[in-house]
Formats: C-alpha cells, sequence, structure tokens
C-alpha cells in the first residue's frame, strides 16, 4: 500500500529517513561481516594464499550485498516519486 503525502516536506522528511535507514544497514553490515570474517577463519588461514582467497570473497561478496542495497533504496525512493506524480 503507497502511503500519500501532503507536503513536499513530508516527502524530503521520509526520503530523509529512507537514507538514515540505509546508513545504518550499511554500517550493521559491515559490523556482522567483520564478525564474521572474525569467527569463521581459523589463525593460521589468515596467511598466504588462504588470506588472499578470503579478501577476494569478501570483496566480492560485498560488492554483491551493496548493490541490492542500492537497489533496495532505489526502488523505495522511485516509489516516493510515483505517489508524488500522481
Amino acid at each position: 500500500m503507497l502511503k500519500e503525502y501532503n507536503s513536499f516536506e513530508e516527502i524530503d522528511a521520509r526520503l530523509e529517513v529512507l537514507k538514515l535507514q540505509r546508513q545504518i544497514d550499511e554500517e550493521s553490515f559491515k559490523l556482522h561481516l567483520h564478525k564474521a570474517k572474525r569467527d569463521l577463519v581459523p589463525r593460521q588461514f589468515n596467511s598466504g594464499i588462504g588470506s588472499l582467497l578470503q579478501k577476494f570473497a569478501i570483496a566480492f561478496l560485498t560488492k554483491k550485498l551493496s548493490k541490492r542495497f542500492r537497489e533496495r533504496s532505489q526502488k523505495e525512493i522511485a516509489a516516493l516519486n510515483k505517489t508524488t506524480s500522481s
């Protein structure tokens, strides 16, 4: 269900909330990723080729998840813009 807005101030406030929620989600994701990396990787795996593979895998996953966060935010903003143009 789409929300109807009565003023541009309401729209701006909602966009600001969505922006802050996205930033919180990104920071939470970074924290969880760091904790998972720390907890799941054996100590001896931190050196050599294992470390290189680990860094590659983390970079790949981070990129994919960041893309999903951006797409979700863009969909929410598009929905807001659609309600204001109606």
